[in-house]
């Protein structure tokens, strides 16, 4: 009978080491499954306002940065909807007019992708930095999350044009706490292989590095939820 005691303790003590074992190792299953769980599970609206890098200037439609980076989140089981708002020659005061127009679609994030043709016409960095300042406050006020890419002025344009210019992303995004992609051509920018014959416009290659280059930026902000908002719909 002391046998049996004893016996069926020395059971329950190892079936209780069994039960713990088991509960720690379903834990990690449990946190190693929930790593691999993105935290974007609903329908995402992402609209880029930009210009004729993100019109796809030169290419098929098909071909354009927001159909090429629908195409690779959706590779990666991301259910977002790319929409195109980039017009070719737009500079940040166009963008910032056509703001209202955008927003009837209702997006719930809206990467800013201007500059460049401020840039290209050697317009005042300031009015730059204030028209994209603008831009971020009227949608954010307007309830959509803000990405900001930046974009780098040609190192001949005098060093003081270039350090104004290409500190003012930064800057913006410092002060508005919005993500920031520093560079959208990243990559590309004087690579005659990546590029169409004006040097400045990315071919269909050139498009699929930008995409290759910005994806992790996007899809490590889609699930931060501080980054994504959804503005009232009807």
């Amino acid at each position: 009978m002391k046998l049996q005691t004893r016996y069926g303790g020395f059971t329950a003590a190892v079936n209780s080491r069994i039960a713990a074992f088991l509960a720690i190792v379903l834990s990690l299953a449990v946190a190693t499954g929930a790593a691999t769980v993105h935290a974007q599970t609903e329908p995402v609206k992402l609209a880029i306002l930009g210009d004729s890098l993100a019109a796809g200037y030169g290419l098929a439609p098909a071909q354009a940065f927001p159909t090429r980076l629908q195409a690779a989140l959706k590779d990666k089981g991301r259910n977002v909807t790319v929409i195109n708002h980039g017009v070719s020659g737009d500079t940040t005061a166009g963008g910032l007019e056509r703001i209202d127009w955008m927003m009837a679609d209702k997006p719930d994030i809206v990467m800013v992708e201007l500059g460049g043709n401020d840039m290209l016409r050697a317009l005042d960095p300031g009015a730059t930095e204030r028209n994209l300042d603008a831009i971020v406050g009227k949608l954010k006020q307007a309830g959509a999350a803000v990405w900001l890419v930046g974009m780098l002025a040609p190192r001949n344009f005098g060093s003081e044009y270039v350090q104004q210019f290409d500190g003012l992303y930064k800057k913006l995004a410092d002060k508005h706490g919005v993500p920031l992609y520093p560079f959208f051509l990243d990559g590309v920018a004087q690579d005659p292989a990546l590029n169409q014959p004006d040097g400045i416009h990315p071919n269909a290659k050139g498009v699929d590095v930008i995409v290759e280059r910005i994806l992790p930026f996007v899809t490590k902000n889609l699930d931060d939820a501080a980054s994504v908002r959804r503005p009232a719909r009807p």
